[in-house]
Formats: structure tokens, sequence, C-alpha cells
């Protein structure tokens, strides 16, 4: 296909989506993977040429960072256990000490 065809970041990522269905195929041929590898490093360049471009309006800004802060609430299970959150008494115990003999 040819590189005109692939404008959108939904297309890039479609195309993509095809060529690692192609070159995980037993019939596809070493030469036939390579031009195709070829091809996924320019569609990979191109998507991130469209995501670099892209400007955000205030309003999904404001969407954007309202999300990452719901994400990061107090208590929020995906922080790792004994995290040195407040009123965790594991961070406020002394690291133990080696005595020599």
């Amino acid at each position: 296909m040819p590189d005109a065809a692939h404008n959108s970041f939904s297309d890039i990522t479609g195309r993509l989506d095809e060529i690692i269905s192609v070159v995980r195929s037993k019939d596809t041929s070493l030469e036939r993977s390579l031009d195709l590898y070829d091809e996924a490093i320019e569609l990979g360049a191109r998507a991130v040429e469209l995501v670099d471009s892209f400007d955000m309006s205030p309003e999904e800004a404001a969407q954007l960072e309202e999300a990452a802060q719901g994400d990061a609430t107090p208590g929020d299970p995906s922080q790792p256990a004994g995290s040195s959150a407040p009123g965790n008494a594991d961070a406020a115990a002394p690291a133990p000490t080696m005595q020599s003999s």
C-alpha cells in the first residue's frame, strides 16, 4: 500500500496489525518479512510524527489532567505494599544495623 493511504493514526495502527499477521504466518518468506519490517519502521516514524504534531484543545488538556489526577488518589491499590504513605508504621521504623564480632 502506498504511504499516502496512511494519513491517520488508526490507519497506521491498522496496517501495522496487518503486517504483524502476515509476518507471523509460516508461509511468509524471509525477503517478504524484511520488506514488511521496513514498511513497519516507516509507519512507526509516521505515527511518531502524528503524535508529536498533535495539538490538544484546552478542553482536552483539562480532561487529560483530570483523568491523571483521578488515577493518583490516596489509598490507590496500584501502590506497592509497604510504600512510604503517611501513617505507614514501616516507613518510620529504623533500618537494622549489623554488629561486627
